[in-house]
């Protein structure tokens, strides 16, 4: 006979009645039947078979640590590996369950004494998997209430070690034909009733220490789900509190980036009503409105860009994408600009490199804003690259200028927002200061990362790596 001993319990004339717990109450319950094994001192035959981690066995190990068990400690279990995290826990006997076993659905903890018999009881219900969501499947078999039972009935706890009998019985037969030494001797089958017999009427002075030992442990459990949940939503609280004070800063911030154009503005045109104006000043001035009037276009711009980023990022579909389907586009662009101030601009990306994992928008952007940069900040006569190359895992999209180069204390603050860096010639170099952001907020988005290596007077590298697309 192969049946699950939830069933079989149940198929007992006046079974104990069913309860649907949390794998939580079940473990809660576990450690309560230990603690007054421990508490009482009794040495007694455990038969258990529980669900995987060495949270389960923690309570049967404290007990062989504190108390003398002249009994046997029987474990149940079907995998090898199952058995083999708790090796050298406390001393046991492995019963090796037969292949695809009713009892590989259900746990239990059965104690066997003269003083005090029990039975806890779990049945995992068949969870209906979703194809192709391994992870998810796995939390929700965690998080699965169990069918459970609880009895202290001498005929019960009986006729669930006859059940245990037969499974045992299998096991030596499956052993011994697999020419493997059983870890139960056959003689101890001939006396199984003898030597399981259990005592009709469960001591009530044990039950009610049982009783009170489980609401300890239910209280104890709730006190520490509180905390953990306070300490949880007082964590939640913090990044949210941080996350407003960083808000509050950028948008101070920001604030102060839109007033400066606006205070430029106002000075020129109030320079502007002088009678005494002569043209080139007027000039000059007509000049520092149309700046000023572009940078407040641009920091408006890259405001929107990142508040659309953002509001999109978890909407926008990643795709397998191939370089050369748009870097030179983008590099073409950027010719006639080149050409105006007298750089060479060229690139190399061979269509032989593999799929990146993005955006196409995104890969769109992050290029022209590097390469903006690169042109922005080299001077006539100077030269600009964009190489590609895989790099392990990422294919390295490099762009390279002999600009003028960052100063190593400011290369750590380049992604900051409205940061700008300072010109070797003391010029306001203009822009937003949000281009190195955006292509930073855009790669981690997609799993990419951006680097920069720079010497003043010699150019900057930026080194972008993009993530492979997995292969189907």
């Amino acid at each position: 006979m192969d049946i699950s001993l939830y069933r079989l319990a149940l198929s007992i004339e006046q079974p104990p009645s069913p309860l649907l717990v949390s794998p939580a109450t079940l473990l809660s319950l576990v450690e309560s039947v230990m603690e007054l094994l421990v508490e009482k001192q009794i040495s007694a035959t455990l038969w258990l078979k529980l669900p995987p981690g060495k949270v389960w066995y923690s309570s049967i190990q404290r007990y062989h640590e504190q108390v003398r068990v002249s009994d046997k400690t029987y474990v149940c279990y079907g995998q090898e590996t199952a058995i083999a995290q708790l090796s050298g826990s406390f001393p046991m006997v492995p019963v090796q369950l037969l292949p695809n076993s009713h009892l590989r659905r259900d746990y239990f903890l059965i104690v066997h004494s003269p003083q005090f018999c029990c039975m806890v009881l779990a049945h995992r219900s068949r969870l209906r998997r979703k194809k192709g969501k391994t992870r998810e499947n796995d939390r929700q078999k965690k998080f699965l209430p169990l069918l459970s039972l609880c009895s202290f009935e001498g005929r019960v706890l009986q006729e669930v070690l006859k059940g245990i009998g037969h499974v045992v019985a299998q096991s030596v037969r499956w052993k011994l034909a697999q020419q493997k030494q059983p870890a139960i001797a056959p003689e101890v089958l001939k006396n199984w009733e003898t030597l399981f017999a259990c005592p009709s009427a469960p001591d009530p002075v044990l039950l009610e220490r049982l009783f009170a030992k489980q609401v300890q442990q239910q209280d104890a459990t709730r006190r520490s789900t509180f905390a953990e949940r306070t300490g949880a939503l007082q964590r939640q609280n913090q990044v949210l509190a941080s996350a407003l004070t960083r808000k509050d800063e950028s948008f101070s911030r920001m604030c102060e980036e839109l007033r400066t154009p606006l205070t430029h503005m106002k000075t020129a045109l109030s320079l502007l009503n002088s009678p005494h104006l002569k043209p080139p000043q007027k000039q000059r001035y007509l000049q520092i409105l149309s700046g000023e009037c572009d940078r407040q276009n641009s920091l408006i711009n890259g405001l929107l860009e990142l508040v659309q980023l953002d509001r999109t990022a978890e909407q926008t579909v990643l795709q397998p994408l191939k370089l050369s389907d748009i870097i030179p586009g983008v590099v073409s662009t950027y010719q006639p600009l080149a050409q105006e101030k007298g750089i060479m601009l060229a690139y190399t990306v061979s269509p032989d490199l593999p799929f990146i994992f993005c955006s196409s928008n995104w890969l769109r952007q992050i290029a022209i804003n590097l390469l903006h940069n690169c042109i922005k900040f080299t001077p006539t006569g100077g030269q600009v690259w964009v190489k590609a190359c895989t790099q392990g895992e990422y294919v390295q999209l490099e762009f390279r200028d002999t600009g003028i180069g960052i100063s190593p204390n400011e290369i750590p603050k380049i992604f900051d927002r409205f940061y700008r860096v300072r010109s070797v010639s003391n010029e306001d170099p203009g822009g937003a200061g949000l281009g190195l952001t955006i292509v930073q907020q855009l790669l981690l988005r997609c799993g990419g990362s951006i680097s920069v290596k720079s010497k003043v007077g010699e150019g900057s590298i930026f080194n972008v790596l993009l993530p492979i697309a997995p292969t189907k």
